[in-house]
This record gives structure tokens, C-alpha cells and sequence, in this order.
């Protein structure tokens, strides 16, 4: 490869590479519940990787490929794995990884519409498809961008935008403390000082309270602060929580606030008849979250921000320049980049739309319903031994639990048995805290996961617990 300046392979060459990695992914998904979750990295040869120098010259692809099967493949966490139970997992689908092949191959720009552009028209029809399952108006909008955060921070400048005029001087926003860390550090982002931001503790069901939310906003009116803003969750990432709605969207009509929903977790259960109950309101919101890549079973990256107004994404982010007048619409089109912060796009819709297409939404549906009977049966295994102990009931696939022998417990106890059970490979569960309470998560939302795999899991989990009991206490 000493003379390759045009950075181009023969026919022969792409195959075999290709051959080699499609090998790979095919692999992956017909054998990856066979493997262990996560394995510890080598610092050894770790150390010895990160000092490689640039190459000058080029070695063959083929042992490229290799090197990365080696040193990355072999020693990832595998958050698409069955029995991968920490955060979201994000269990993907082939489709969807065929279509960020083709989509990078083809090094498709989705930032406007530049011709008769089918591109723009998949992410539009895309786009559609979701309001429609939410519920929102015709004349809603939205764009796809890189996960829940970047979501949430745009909805966010929109909502600064449209309410305050981007003036954020002593302006106000609540949430729960339930609320994903995304919003705090999206507030930080677009300037908001720590005594602007007001974070509520949430009541004993992980919701937002209503009567203290409206406490405080009365509160910080007459210290002569301007509240904007309320954030809902549909769907915490601890607990699967829900606010309630149906009532923050009456109060925020009444009060003049921007209310966003951040359903990057939950919202996906809106395609289901059980999500549809919980979430009944949600499709009255100024702004929404979803993270197709959570429970919608799509590769990362892939977020979406729906907003009721499409015209409110235009307000906040088009800009003029003297080389983006070729991009000047007629009212017919749809230029994305003036909908959010990138010019330059990746076709995230793709991915999307051709998975969709291939399996059709009654599969999705019965994916994301088995995902909340999921941890209904968890907590169903962990019912039968009155040892462990249900912190938060099964709530839209999400579980929180601890082990009570009956005495308590040394600190960091759920903590070293997460860690115990995440070096054995077998399975991969996090600790969180539920108020001030260390316990273990399990997000069951695989649809590949059978119960076999719970059951080994809880069995596994059990016996490790048992194992970390003072000898005297076990014996």
C-alpha cells in the first residue's frame, strides 16, 4: 500500500475485506449469547497499543481487521448481549447495521435537501411515523440526532428561545430528581446558573409532584425569577418512572412554561397498548425525547426530538451564510440543518426507516411488550426467595432490588456483588441508589433474553450474594 495516494482498493480487495467482515457481524448476531458480556482489558498489551506510532506506510486490510477483531472485539462490553441487563442496553438488529453500511459507504449528507432528495424524504416520512405513534399534530416536527442528550439540549435552546428570546438572565427550570443527568448538563451547556436550575425531590412513586413543583415556581415568581420551563420524565433510567402527565400539561398551559418530555428511555412504550395508558398526555408536550437506539432495537447512533411547532425548531437554529444560499427552500422542502445544531449530517433516518420497513411496527410493538414482561418475571424470581427484597416494583422493564438477610449489610455490599457478577462474564448488572439506598438495576428490555437467562442470572446473582455473608452468619 506504499503507493495508494488515491486511497482506493481493487475489486478483489473489497470483496475479500468485505467477505471478512460481514463474516464477522454475521457472527455476532447468530453467537454473541454465547459469549461472555464484558472482559477485562489486558493492561499489558493495552499499554503496548496505545504507544504504537502513526504508520507511514499501510499494512494489508486483512490484518487490520484482525488487529481490531484482537484488541477491541475480543475485550468489549457487549451491550447488545442478552444477558447485559446494566443502563439501557441497546440490543440492535442486523438491518439496521446493513444500513449504516450502506449510508457510510455512500457518505451520505442529510443536512439538506440539495435536489430531489429521496434522502430528505426518508427522514421526513421517518419523523412522521413517530408523531404519528405519539400522537402529535400534522403540523409537529423534528429531527434525528445523536442520542437522548443532544435531544434534550435542543429541546432545550428551543425552548429558551421561544420563551425567554435567549435571554436566560434569572430565568427557571424544574424536574424531578429522578431527572437524566443529560438536563443539568444541557442547562450548563446553554448558560444556565446553578441557582436557575431547581431540581425537586420526587415523591414516593419516583414522580415529580405537582404540588411542589407548583410551590416552587410560585416561590421563585415572587423572589422575581422567571420560570420557562418544566421537564417530565416518561420513563426514568432508574426506575422506569413516569410523571404524571396528563396534569404537568394542564398546569404548563395555565402557567405559560414550556413543557419538554424526555421519553429517551420510556417513550418508546407509546407503540405498545400498555405505553400508550401510561403515557396518555405525553402527545400535548412542547417538545419530546426518544432514543431510537434504546428500545426501538436500532445500532448507535440514533435520538429524536419531536417538537409540536416544526416552525420553533426554525426559529432557534437557522442561520444565513453567503455558501448556504443554494440551500434556500421554497416552502416544498425540508433542509434539517436549520432544524438543529449540525450542518453536516449522517442519514440516521436510514437505519430506522429500512428496519421498520423489514420487520413492520406489530413486531417492534411485541418486542417492547415482552421487554415490560420482562422484568415482571424478575421480579417474579426474586419473589421466591424472601431474601431479596423489591425496591421498586417491575415498572415499563425496569426493577430495583436488594439482598436483606435479615441484618444489615456492610456498606458497598451491592456495589462489590455487581462488581463480582460483571468480572464473572456471565452478566452484567449495575448498582445504582434509589433514595440514598444502594441497590441493584436490572433493565430487562432484550427481546432476545429468554428466561433461562434470568433464571441462571438471579440463581447466579444469589449464590454470589450468599458467598459475600459473614462466614458465621452462613455457616
Amino acid at each position: 500500500m506504499a503507493d495508494n495516494k488515491s486511497l482506493t482498493l481493487s475489486r478483489e480487495e473489497m470483496r475479500t475485506a468485505g467477505e471478512d467482515v460481514l463474516d464477522l457481524v454475521i457472527d455476532h448476531f447468530l453467537h454473541n449469547h454465547e459469549r461472555s458480556v464484558t472482559k477485562p482489558t489486558d493492561p499489558a498489551m493495552l499499554a503496548r497499543w496505545l504507544q504504537e506510532p502513526i504508520p507511514e506506510t499501510g499494512m494489508d486490510l486483512g490484518e487490520v481487521i484482525e488487529e481490531f477483531k484482537e484488541k477491541a472485539l475480543n475485550t468489549m462490553t457487549h451491550l447488545d448481549h442478552p444477558r447485559c441487563f446494566a443502563f439501557v442496553p441497546s440490543p440492535n438488529n442486523f438491518v439496521s447495521a446493513l444500513a449504516e453500511f450502506m449510508s457510510s459507504s455512500f457518505n451520505i449528507f442529510a443536512g439538506a435537501w440539495l435536489g430531489p432528495s429521496g434522502v430528505a424524504a426518508i427522514e421526513m416520512k421517518s419523523i412522521d411515523w413517530l408523531k404519528t405513534l405519539i400522537g402529535l399534530p400534522k403540523d409537529s416536527g423534528g429531527l434525528f440526532v445523536s442520542g437522548g442528550s443532544m435531544a434534550n439540549l435542543t429541546a432545550l435552546a428551543v425552548a429558551r428561545h421561544i420563551k425567554l428570546q435567549n435571554n436566560p438572565t434569572n430565568a427557571a427550570v424544574y424536574f424531578s430528581d429522578q431527572t437524566h443527568s443529560s438536563v443539568p448538563k444541557g442547562l450548563k451547556i446553554l448558560g444556565f446558573q446553578p441557582y436557575q436550575i431547581r431540581s425537586i425531590a420526587s415523591d414516593v412513586h419516583m414522580r415529580l409532584p405537582l404540588e411542589s413543583l407548583a410551590q416552587r415556581i410560585d416561590e421563585d415568581r415572587k423572589r422575581g425569577l422567571v420560570p420557562f420551563c418544566v421537564i417530565a420524565n416518561a420513563g426514568t433510567t432508574n426506575a422506569g418512572a413516569i410523571d404524571p402527565l396528563e396534569d404537568l400539561v394542564e398546569f404548563c398551559k395555565e402557567q405559560g412554561l414550556w413543557l419538554h418530555v424526555d421519553g429517551a428511555y420510556g417513550g418508546a412504550t407509546a407503540i405498545t397498548q400498555t405505553g400508550k395508558t401510561l403515557l396518555k398526555g405525553i402527545e400535548k408536550a412542547d417538545s419530546i425525547t426518544i432514543d431510537p437506539h434504546k428500545w426501538m432495537f436500532q445500532p448507535y447512533e440514533i435520538g429524536c426530538l419531536l417538537v409540536r411547532d416544526t416552525h420553533h425548531l426554525k426559529e432557534a437554529f437557522k442561520v444565513t451564510a453567503e455558501y448556504l444560499d443554494v440551500l434556500e427552500d421554497n416552502g416544498e422542502q425540508t433542509n434539517f440543518c436549520d432544524h438543529g445544531v449540525q450542518l453536516t449530517r449522517g442519514f440516521r433516518a436510514l437505519k430506522f426507516w429500512m428496519s421498520l420497513k423489514t420487520f413492520g411496527l406489530k413486531n417492534f410493538r411485541d418486542a417492547v411488550d415482552q421487554g415490560i414482561n420482562n422484568a415482571e418475571y424478575v421480579q417474579s424470581l426474586l419473589e421466591r426467595d424472601p431474601r431479596w427484597e423489591i425496591i421498586t416494583d417491575a415498572n415499563i422493564g425496569v426493577i430495583n432490588f436488594r439482598f436483606n438477610p435479615g441484618y444489615a449489610l456492610s456498606p458497598g455490599f451491592h456495589n462489590q456483588l455487581s462488581r463480582d457478577i460483571i468480572l464473572d462474564g456471565f452478566a452484567m448488572i449495575t448498582p445504582t441508589r434509589i433514595k440514598d439506598m444502594e441497590v441493584l438495576r436490572i433493565c430487562a428490555i432484550n427481546p432476545r433474553t429468554t428466561q433461562q437467562d434470568f433464571e441462571l442470572t438471579i440463581n447466579k446473582l444469589t449464590a454470589m450474594a450468599e458467598e459475600r455473608l459473614p462466614a458465621k452468619l452462613t455457616a
